[in-house]
């Protein structure tokens, strides 16, 4: 067994809990919408067609932020065509996922969906085959009061009063080869200033997303963001960031450890915004939007279902990416949480891509059942437990050697404070596929504190770390109480099951 030491300070913090931080994502892209949140129909289906039995699941899971309508799809859509009559709508082709898109689901419907759900709705624009105009006259619809084109056409439309709707990104991955209407970093660092003027021009409130780099791989990873904010700085509020994480070739190893990647990916953006700063004498600060980020084999959609999907032609809401998660790739979810978390003075806004069925934590089956993946428990737990502040710890374990990042540590923390309830959480993670680890948490400025609940999401019995959440047996891997855990001489004594997430959540006690 190996040996694991964590210090908390109360005095020692880093920042509040961003509420946006625990956001996800839906796109019109494989089952995410058609069939996932929306299926007319469907014996959970409400008199909009919303599924019922996947609402359920979503305010289980807490998601406080939800993008949408993209991801690759909005840089070739057109937000027209989703308002109106259903009937009157046209039928569109999507050429980023090579789909036919039947646009019964709209801005209208994702509003209803989002106050249903008691979401933030973080709204994107076309930037790809569209602009400044597009983009100005989407914010005059949504967020004007009335006696506008636009904002008229909205009430005729059924929604007398605004969307009101904050946070808006612009566009999406536009340094991608693959993405609809890409863009040169100085060419779309232009058109992101241009639009986001226009559109403060109709609403001063409302808070925008510039498009950061597609990934820490990118060619043009680092440039990009400093040319795209050199000339959008002053009229932006956020830099987006997508991170997509993948076992590869059986190395579990270096896939449990992908969080020193995120957390050098965090980093690295941090100086770049702050450099741009420093440099255009800026007094703001621009904070981050990490607005995708998830576990994704890619290899098997490039290598395999990308050319399944064009081969089998032209089709409406196509299974795509619908992976099917396991112990290891929840764990891998739960550090992610963790690097977010630790992160939160400048990560303000995060996006888990995507909600339903597209590599989500929750599947549906056209017609059947919803259940949660194996992913969906460390996203509740962090999302419900998170609160107050941000506490900034020292951790030291024993090293893991890795092929790709070299020793990095067995234990993965973070942890909150919350004044208001006397609660502290710690969320941990044993990255060891075989070793138990004895925890001890040392507390300093924190009295009289007792274990009110510790869980942890490791191996069931009788499985092994490939084990799944499958339709037939949905609850096969979830949070289950961690054992022995005590408050030993003002120390928190625990162990920690090889690949597991855990929460140990401790409050004052009250007499």
């Amino acid at each position: 067994m190996s040996q694991a030491r964590i210090t908390i300070d109360r005095d020692f913090t880093i920042a509040d809990v961003p509420r946006r931080l625990f956001g996800s994502f839906v796109e019109h892209m494989g089952r995410c919408v058609y069939t996932g949140i929306y299926e007319p129909g469907h014996p959970q289906a409400d008199e909009r067609g919303f599924r019922r039995d996947v609402l359920a699941l979503v305010k289980e899971m807490g998601p406080t932020v939800v993008r949408y309508p993209g991801g690759n799809f909005v840089s070739g859509y057109r937000w027209e065509d989703g308002v109106g009559p259903a009937e009157d709508r046209p039928v569109r082709l999507d050429g980023a996922w090579h789909t036919v898109e039947t646009n019964a689901f709209g801005l209208h419907e994702f509003m209803a969906w989002a106050k249903e759900a008691d979401v933030e709705v973080m709204e994107a624009v076309n930037l790809g085959t569209r602009g400044v105009e597009e983009a100005r006259a989407l914010v005059e619809y949504a967020n004007h009061p009335g006696g506008t084109y636009w904002s008229d056409l909205r009430r005729r439309n059924g929604a007398e009063q605004p969307f009101d709707i904050r946070l808006w990104c612009l566009g999406n991955e536009l340094d991608g080869p693959w993405q609809i209407g890409g863009k040169t970093a100085a060419e779309y660092g232009r058109l992101a200033q241009e639009s986001a003027k226009a559109m403060r021009l109709v609403d001063p409130s409302i808070e925008l997303v510039a498009v950061g780099s597609s990934g820490r791989s990118m060619p043009t990873f680092g440039t990009w963001e400093h040319t795209v904010l050199s000339h959008a700085y002053d009229e932006v509020d956020f830099v987006s960031m997508h991170a997509y994480y993948q076992e590869h070739d059986g190395d579990a190893e270096s896939f449990l450890a992908e969080s020193t990647d995120m957390d050098a990916f965090i980093e690295g953006v941090i100086a770049t915004v702050d450099a741009v700063k420093a440099a255009g004498k800026h007094t703001k600060q621009i904070d981050i939007s990490f607005d995708e980020w998830n576990v994704w084999d890619q290899v098997k959609y490039n290598d395999v279902e990308a050319k399944e999907i064009e081969k089998a032609g032209w089709r409406q809401h196509p299974r795509l990416i619908e992976d099917t998660y396991n112990v290891t790739d929840a764990v891998v979810v739960g550090t992610l949480l963790n690097s977010l978390l630790r992160h939160g003075d400048r990560v303000k806004i995060a996006n888990q891509a995507q909600l339903v069925n597209v590599i989500a934590p929750i599947r549906s089956e056209e017609g059947g059942a919803a259940w949660r993946q194996t992913s969906f428990w460390p996203f509740e737990r962090m999302a419900r437990l998170a609160k107050g502040r941000i506490l900034r710890l020292a951790v030291s374990a024993a090293q893991i050697e890795t092929k790709r990042y070299g020793g990095v540590d067995a234990v993965d923390a973070a942890a909150t404070w919350d004044e208001a309830t006397g609660r502290v959480a710690v969320f941990v993670a044993n990255r060891s596929l075989d070793e138990s680890s004895d925890l001890t948490i040392d507390l300093h400025g924190l009295d009289d504190l007792r274990v009110a609940e510790a869980e942890t999401l490791t191996i069931p019995e009788g499985g092994d770390r490939h084990t799944s959440n499958l339709e037939t047996a949905p609850d096969s891997v979830h949070m289950v109480p961690l054992g022995a855990v005590e408050v030993v001489d003002g120390a928190v004594r625990a162990t920690l099951p090889p690949l597991s997430w855990s929460v140990i959540q401790l409050e004052v006690a009250r007499a």
